[in-house]
């Protein structure tokens, strides 16, 4: 259940309060938005380490929030990721690091905490066949991995 729909008497700068906590206790917060076919997740105060915020969509909440704390974790041990970097998740699925195009049209909590100049990746990952969202027979049931970027000339 999201938090808005836990505490409904609250204002959205009580949820600003509430982020600024987390990010304080671990360095960042996990932010899931939930939609039936396009959910997403982001990271919130990666911004203030100098890194890019990081991005998943098409997984379910918890999936996203493992992915997004583990990449975050390593990212602010200065294990920073690069557009076109391919890696493997804990799990051993390939992600591949694509810079989002426009992160204010997505990451709108990571934004209005860290103003307009915050920059996002995005971990897209293959399907279990191996497949990447970009190429054909790519598919993950219902949800779609809409990709927010340009994959860059290194992948």
């Amino acid at each position: 259940m999201c938090w808005q729909c836990e505490n409904p008497e609250a204002t959205q700068e009580d949820y600003f309060d509430e982020l600024r906590r987390m990010i304080r206790a671990h360095g960042w917060a996990v932010q899931c938005v939930e939609e039936d076919r396009r959910p997403f997740a982001y990271t919130i105060g990666l911004h203030a380490h100098a890194m890019p915020e990081l991005l998943v969509t098409g997984l379910a909440p918890h999936d996203a929030g493992r992915l997004l704390n583990w990449a975050a974790a390593h990212s602010v041990q200065g294990l920073g990721w690069t557009a076109g970097q391919q890696l493997a998740d804990p799990g051993g699925t390939p992600i591949e690091v694509v810079d989002v195009e426009w992160p204010d049209a997505h990451l709108k909590f990571a934004v209005a905490l860290g103003g307009r100049g915050v920059r996002a990746q995005q971990l897209v990952w293959a399907d279990s066949r191996g497949r990447w969202p970009w190429q054909a027979g790519w598919g993950h049931g219902r949800r779609r991995q809409p990709v927010l970027g340009v994959r860059s000339a290194a992948a």
